[in-house]
């Protein structure tokens, strides 16, 4: 590849950085909960990767753009993203609420493309992705997650689709594990009969055995 001109360079480094943490799963698996635990028993930044103002463009762009330019909102999402976890991470770890797993698995679901096309459009821009420290990837019974989402507050198209839309279930859960299959930072935790703060214990306890 040809030398990256030096706008396209990320502007802060990774250089002896705090810990970077990735909450991953579906809707209403509890993610933005957890990352609340987590922060406060960590001390820690928490972002979700579509931050402003990307957050508040999203339900115009699922409506209105096709495919690729959606792809390319989320892609545009994740980038910004990863500024803000370089210049959070120089002062204490970082929280996020999914990143790019989710950017990867959730396009290819909802547009029934293969993950392997989607992680090829992304290739040119892993440059700039600041990697994970861990990537706990959230799974649990769908019994267990339709009551999650019964008692979601803040329901979206996201969420109602996520059971309403034929395979939509099945075919996300398939991205995710496909995902993590060659994602480094990967690791799976079951949250069946486990509550917010017994799942940040076990990754607290998981982040000191990484660092020991």
């Amino acid at each position: 590849m040809s030398a990256i001109p030096p706008p396209y360079l990320p502007a802060y480094t990774d250089a002896d950085p705090h810990p970077f943490i990735v909450l991953e799963g579906t809707s209403g698996i509890g993610k933005s909960t957890l990352a609340r635990r987590l922060a406060r028993r960590l001390h820690a930044t928490t972002l979700h990767t579509l931050s402003t103002p990307h957050d508040a463009w999203s339900s115009a762009v699922n409506d209105r753009l096709r495919s690729l330019p959606q792809f390319a909102f989320y892609l545009s999402g994740v980038l910004h993203t990863s500024d803000r976890i370089r210049q959070a991470r120089a002062h204490g770890p970082v929280v996020a609420d999914r990143y790019l797993s989710s950017v990867i698995a959730c396009h290819a679901a909802v547009h029934r493309v293969p993950v392997d096309a989607v992680t090829e459009l992304l290739q040119p821009f892993r440059h700039y992705l600041t990697a994970p420290t861990r990537t706990y990837y959230l799974r649990c019974s769908t019994a267990a997650l339709r009551e999650r989402l019964a008692t979601k507050t803040d329901v979206n198209k996201d969420d109602t689709d996520l059971l309403a839309v034929p395979d939509r279930l099945p075919r996300l859960l398939a991205n995710f594990a496909r995902v993590a299959e060659d994602d480094s930072s990967a690791v799976w935790l079951d949250t069946d009969d486990r509550s917010p703060e017994q799942l940040a214990n076990w990754i607290a306890a998981d982040l000191e055995r990484s660092r020991a």
